[in-house]
């Protein structure tokens, strides 16, 4: 008993801190896949809700786009981490993404207690896209960067709802693209001036040597993450970069959050200790 009151306590400052704020969540990696995550999440975000933070999810969904691709014979192919996409895979991306991922979300968050509405980037013009190419040039068709959020539609739902939005958008001639989960959710971020984003991600947070989990970076200022920005690899790039657009549009603070663990964004949010990175705006 005195445990669970001392972290009542210890939650108390920053519930007090939050009240009425707006919280970007990227929701991806293990937390998407595993059940008892899945459940864990859903409470997590739930709670946040009732205890006056808006809370918006964005998601993508990439093993599953990758899954249901083969069970249909099409080509699974990446270019810097980019999914090499033609007019099939963005329907595929499509149909997974807003049709089923997000709908399990949105039934999900219900399910706990929160009502909540799923949208992508088409919706309310959302997200106005242009085509990108790969690292070096190359052309990997309708993969997307966004261009412009619209987030009145965003503002409208979050007075009553959780938001809870599919990385797809589309160019003024109403082509689809697939979006990078992690800038989408940085963008979002941006635009509607949220006090935190937090990416849900299969590591412990930024790590000062990749090769050793003990090394996490715990805090830093988007000027030091700016300067070693060059030298980071893999999937953890997108996410800093997002990370430093957001901090640079005027967001507070932006977390890196390891999603394999139980109650993690409770536990980066309301806790001293933290569980991830948090980056601040240059010192």
């Amino acid at each position: 008993m005195t445990n669970s009151v001392e972290t009542l306590l210890e939650a108390l400052p920053y519930i007090r801190e939050f009240h009425g704020r707006t919280i970007v969540i990227k929701y991806g990696g293990a937390a998407m896949r595993d059940e008892e995550l899945r459940e864990g999440f859903a409470t997590d975000v739930v709670l946040l809700k009732y205890v006056g933070l808006n809370a918006v999810i964005v998601h993508g969904g990439g093993p599953e786009i990758t899954a249901y691709m083969e069970r249909l014979g099409l080509p699974v192919e990446f270019v810097g981490g980019l999914r090499v996409s033609n007019a099939e895979t963005v329907e595929v991306a499509k149909m997974v993404l807003v049709g089923k991922v997000n709908k399990d979300i949105v039934l999900r968050l219900n399910r706990h207690g929160q009502s909540a509405v799923g949208l992508s980037g088409d919706d309310g013009q959302l997200f106005r896209a242009s085509r990108q190419a790969g690292p070096n040039g190359e052309d990997v068709g309708f993969v997307g960067k966004i261009d412009r959020v619209d987030v009145d539609v965003l503002n409208h739902i979050a007075q009553d709802y959780i938001p809870v939005v599919a990385s797809i958008g589309a160019d003024r001639e109403g082509h689809s693209y697939n979006v990078n989960a992690d800038e989408a959710a940085g963008a979002v971020a941006r635009a509607l001036g949220a006090y935190k984003v937090v990416f849900l991600t299969d590591v412990v947070g930024w790590l000062r040597d990749p090769a050793d989990p003990e090394s996490v970076i715990s805090e830093a200022g988007a000027d030091e993450v700016q300067a070693a920005l060059d030298g980071v690899a893999g999937g953890m790039r997108p996410k800093l970069k997002a990370c430093l657009d957001a901090i640079y549009g005027g967001v507070t603070f932006a977390h890196i959050v390891d999603g394999r663990v139980p109650h993690s964004l409770l536990l980066e949010l309301f806790t001293n200790a933290g569980v991830g990175t948090k980056i601040r705006p240059a010192s």
